[in-house]
């Protein structure tokens, strides 16, 4: 049997992006799964009805933790009943502290040894699963565990493929994400600025919750811009899917100018919907820029992304080509991810 751990999932009031894998995966595996969640009282991971993971089940975990947010865990794992496995999201914490919630920071190095103890691990694509090999090799881990990718799934809202539908006029084009010095909203905003003053017609819809660390700066700056843009500028404070579906289908692309992400969910979301993308050139990205829809730039580059949304916004024929290859391309599903890890996990023998 398969135990998922859901301790976070069950209590997050936002839709991060790790609480939106670890739900999508719960009612994907559907019966196959049993939630559980970390109980210090007993020191063990308990289901609603009692149960426990014991001899012969796995405990799987697409969260991020660290042993001492779950007293007891660290004896639990050492002596735990089950197999344990492991989705993996990415070493961000780590690489860009300064941007980072000091929580995320000061966690992240006890869950990555932690990710070294267990049977095995999945990553989020094949970037992140690099990374991490990496990290252990650094960190001098002499028996990690195996890591395998598992591609995410694109259909976000249980919705079928949407066909390459005709954008609004003018053209929308939208940004989803957590406003934060790393998503790069600021950069969008000033390219948008310039594209403006130069007397090109579109909107430009920035759509996530504010960072209560990093966030202010980025409100403050989208503010200005919005009090000055009378609606060419507008931003939506953490929509849900009812709010992102119509502001996705409209749109006449999305844009991602993250510097860091260990699969860019999104991207995959807005192509499932056969809107085309505009992001940031990272690793992570080009695994799902290959298959068609999607057009990258240098991340950080103003001047890049200011000549790549011109480019987008002058071209309308190469627009129309892009938006097929969005509708048309292959893209995972959440009932595949979850039907890959139920194999896997009954197919593991071991290292």
């Amino acid at each position: 049997m398969i135990f998922l751990d859901v301790t976070k999932a069950d209590e997050g009031r936002h839709a991060s992006g790790l609480q939106r894998v670890s739900r999508q995966l719960r009612a994907a595996l559907g019966p196959a799964a049993t939630p559980v969640r970390w109980h210090p009282g007993s020191g063990s991971f308990r289901a609603a009805d009692g149960a426990e993971p014991g001899a012969g089940d796995w405990l799987l975990t697409p969260e991020v933790f660290a042993p001492e947010e779950r007293p007891g865990f660290a004896v639990w794992l050492a002596r735990r009943p089950c197999r344990c496995a492991a989705v993996y999201h990415d070493a961000i914490p780590l690489r860009l502290p300064h941007v980072t919630w000091p929580r995320s920071v000061a966690r992240h190095p006890a869950y990555l040894r932690c990710l070294a103890e267990l049977e095995a691990v999945w990553a989020v694509s094949a970037a992140s699963r690099d990374e991490l090999e990496g990290y252990w090799r650094w960190a001098g881990v002499e028996r990690p565990p195996p890591v395998a990718v598992l591609p995410l799934g694109a259909d976000f809202d249980g919705s079928p493929r949407a066909p390459a539908g005709v954008p609004e006029d003018p053209p929308r084009l939208l940004c989803v994400g957590i406003l934060e010095p790393r998503k790069q909203q600021t950069l969008l905003v000033e390219a948008a600025e310039r594209l403006w003053a130069e007397g090109r017609r579109f909107e430009l819809h920035l759509a996530g919750r504010i960072n209560p660390h990093f966030g202010a700066p980025v409100r403050a700056r989208i503010a200005a811009g919005t009090r000055s843009r009378r609606g060419a500028l507008q931003f939506h404070d953490s929509p849900g899917d009812a709010i992102l579906r119509p502001l996705l289908d409209g749109a006449a692309a999305t844009l991602f100018p993250s510097l860091a992400e260990g699969c860019g969910l999104p991207v995959l979301e807005s192509l499932w919907r056969g809107v085309p993308c505009l992001a940031s050139d990272l690793p992570a990205h080009r695994e799902h820029a290959a298959g068609g829809g999607c057009r990258l730039f240098p991340p950080g580059d103003i001047d890049a992304w200011t000549a790549g949304l011109r480019g987008f916004l002058d071209d309308p024929a190469g627009t129309t080509d892009l938006r097929r290859a969005a509708a048309s391309r292959s893209l995972p599903t959440w009932a595949e991810a979850a039907a890959g890890l139920q194999a896997e996990l009954a197919a593991w023998r071991g290292r």
